[in-house]
This record gives structure tokens, sequence and C-alpha cells, in this order.
């Protein structure tokens, strides 16, 4: 059976969530490894047939261990198959929710020397409950701008798991 290697950059667990989701997709075909980015592991990327990075946006920005990882195994990256999505409140409104809608997928795209085959891009949750004080009141003043969900009490998924069921096949056949 192949394997693909699942790495992550996750603040609330959302995209955490969405790999696991693509891993239940892929059951039967590969076997999946999951790793956490923000532990900068040690890949030997010859024992993967595939690699997926989700990593989510927090503040309009990605995690910065995301570049660190992807620039420090850049040739590797570069002759594995490859895919990568992020996660993001945005994504919640139609167009924003693809790779060339994404403002984060575009930076992305231009801060990164890594061009994987596959790019997806699907909204995270709202999580208010969950949240430190900063975060609540941030969040949800970025919700207020932007027409978005403002209750503090409740907790929202906007994931189109649709969506995510169709990336994950065409991973499968990247």
């Amino acid at each position: 059976m192949e394997k693909a290697l699942l790495l992550y950059s996750s603040t609330e667990g959302q995209t955490l969530k969405i790999l696991r989701y693509i891993e239940n997709e892929l059951l039967g075909r590969y076997e999946c490894e999951f790793r956490d980015l923000r532990d900068f592991p040690k890949v030997n990327f010859k024992d993967y047939d595939k690699v997926l990075i989700g990593a989510s946006i927090r503040y309009g920005r990605f995690n910065q261990t995301v570049y660190e990882f992807i620039e420090q195994n850049l040739f590797e990256l570069k002759l594995s198959k490859g895919a990568f999505f992020c996660v993001n409140l945005t994504a919640r409104k139609k167009g924003k929710d693809t790779p060339e809608g994404s403002v984060y997928m575009k930076k992305f795209q231009n801060q990164s020397q890594w061009k994987p085959q596959l790019l997806g891009v699907f909204a995270g949750a709202l999580y208010y409950p969950r949240y430190c004080f900063y975060d609540r009141i941030m969040i949800q003043l970025i919700m207020k701008i932007t027409g978005g969900e403002t209750d503090r009490t409740k907790e929202v998924e906007y994931t189109n798991w649709e969506s995510v069921r169709v990336f994950s096949d065409r991973f499968s056949c990247i």
C-alpha cells in the first residue's frame, strides 16, 4: 500500500480535522502518517509516495514554521508528489474558497519556492468560546468588518466537506 505524509500547522484544530477527513477518504488506498509542523519533524521523504501540507491562517498569516519547513526541505518537496491547502475564515465566502480567489494562497505562491501539483482552500471554523479574551475580541472585530458571525457564544464550522472530498480524490490521483 502506498504511503502519504500529512503535515499540518493548525491553531484551533480545524486543519487537523480536515486532514483526518482526507485520511478517511484515502482509506484502503494509502497508509497515512501525520506530523505537526510546529514540532519541525525530520522527514525521510523517500518513505512516502505523496506529501500533503495543510496550514491555517491566523491574523492574515501562516505560522512561520510552514515557510521554514518548506525552505529547509525544498529539494525533497520538489521531488515529491505534493499538495498544499490553507484553512481560513475568509474562504466561507464564495470565490474566496479557491486557490485563484484566495489572497492567502496567492501570498503563499509568491513567498514559497515550492510549487505543489495541487492546491486547495477551505473555510475553517469559528470557535469563540475556546478563544482567549484577546483572540475573541479581535476575531469578533474581523468578523464584524467582513460580515460574519459575531455572537461570542457560538461555534460555527464553515468547512465545505464536499470540497474537501473532491480535493482528497484529486490528491489521490497526483
